[in-house]
């Protein structure tokens, strides 16, 4: 590699990690108690412990109650709300039924309640006042939305390019070196520097798993909205030009998942989507089934019911973009592997902040250095150092 090569690979690394590594602390440190979010909610919480197992979310399913009964609990103890969503647990006779002013009402005014489908009891209301849903808006928008969204998905492409140029000057840096030198007897910086390109190869994978998935993340309501534009659409065709339909005719929920199922036999359902709602038309029950393995159950599978007759419209298979989406948002948490991999992920998680706060103080220890010598440092792999 020529000298002039290693110079614009060395700036490429230097600014895009420069301008994303604030950002990208921000999101390891957030992301680090999140990995554990369903263990530390399950701990923080003081809910009851039910009586029987998950039996699948069917309408007749023995033991549970109907979910138009359901329905009617949740709008009973919310006068002058209309369905927004219905969701299920296949592990817990338990469910979520949310609720709004409007068919299109926003995440702020949503009311979300979580029953016990085996006695139709009320366990409580989610609220967005916890812990952990202030870490997860903190990492997802910084409680900016849409565009900040966008934005932290610009700090992972930066991030990915930054690894990406890393890698092409380790390979010069390491020539003359064993891999896994640690120079601890020389000058701080050197001994700072051998650990970030150590740590950096060796959660090089990881990193661009998590960078990726992340911008991937980012991504989730343009894509929802291209899926609506698109599959969505074509999908209800016979019903474009017709009015929204009323909450007041939306007809029985269980005869609408009676019909999906008879579409979709051998899957769990996840959600309903009410009409009018980002994941449905104005017309239909979207009902979502998931598969039974523990990669598909990842990817789900909606079939629309027309709310008002209860009659099969349509069930297709979600987009590429949806499942590259689906399965990124697992992956990026380590959801994948039970807590064995989220322990990895949490190690991993750690090294990277380990890489960016190295990274950082190499800059600012040496941010009078001339390039030329940045240049002579990786391509001697640090016997050149910069001069103190």
């Amino acid at each position: 590699m020529t000298r002039g090569t290693i110079r614009a690979w060395y700036l490429v690394h230097k600014w895009t990690s420069l301008i994303c590594t604030l950002f990208l602390l921000m999101l390891c440190i957030t992301g680090l108690p999140l990995i554990f979010h369903d263990e530390i909610d399950r701990a923080m919480s003081d809910g009851p412990q039910f009586g029987m197992p998950g039996i699948g979310s069917s309408s007749n399913a023995p033991g549970l109650l109907s979910l138009d009964t359901m329905m009617g609990k949740a709008l009973a103890t919310r006068p002058g709300e209309v369905p927004l969503f219905m969701a299920f647990d296949n592990d817990q006779p338990s469910m979520t039924i949310t609720t709004g002013p409007r068919p299109d009402a926003k995440g702020p005014e949503m009311t979300i309640q979580v029953f016990d489908r085996s006695t139709g009891e009320t366990i409580g209301v989610e609220n967005d006042n916890g812990v952990m849903h202030f870490l997860l808006q903190l990492h997802t928008d910084m409680f900016l939305g849409l565009p900040c969204m966008l934005f932290l998905g610009a700090m992972g492409l930066l991030f990915t390019v930054a690894l990406v140029s890393g890698v092409v000057l380790y390979a010069p840096f390491m020539r003359k070196l064993p891999f896994g030198t640690l120079r601890t007897s020389r000058s701080a910086r050197l001994k700072w520097l051998d650990y970030h390109n150590l740590l950096g190869i060796v959660a090089l994978a990881w990193m661009v798993v998590v960078g990726v998935t992340g911008i991937i993340n980012t991504l989730a309501n343009p894509i929802n909205k291209l899926w609506q534009r698109n599959e969505l659409a074509e999908m209800t065709r016979e019903y474009a030009g017709k009015g929204a339909l009323p909450p007041s005719r939306y007809g029985s929920l269980d005869t609408a998942m009676a019909e999906a199922r008879k579409v979709l036999p051998g899957n769990n359902p996840q959600f309903i989507g009410f009409p009018g709602g980002n994941f449905s038309s104005k017309h239909h029950y979207a009902v979502f089934f998931q598969g039974d393995t523990p990669l598909t159950e990842r990817l789900l599978t909606p079939a629309l019911i027309d709310a008002e007759t209860g009659a099969f419209t349509a069930a297709r298979t979600m987009p590429w973009y949806n499942k590259s989406l689906s399965l990124s948002r697992p992956l990026h948490f380590g959801d994948y592997g039970g807590l064995p991999l989220k322990i990895l992920w949490a190690i991993l998680d750690l090294f990277t902040i380990v890489i960016l706060v190295t990274g950082l103080y190499l800059w600012l220890g040496k941010r009078r250095t001339s390039l030329a010598a940045h240049v002579s440092e990786v391509e001697t792999g640090g016997i050149a150092e910069p001069a103190e």
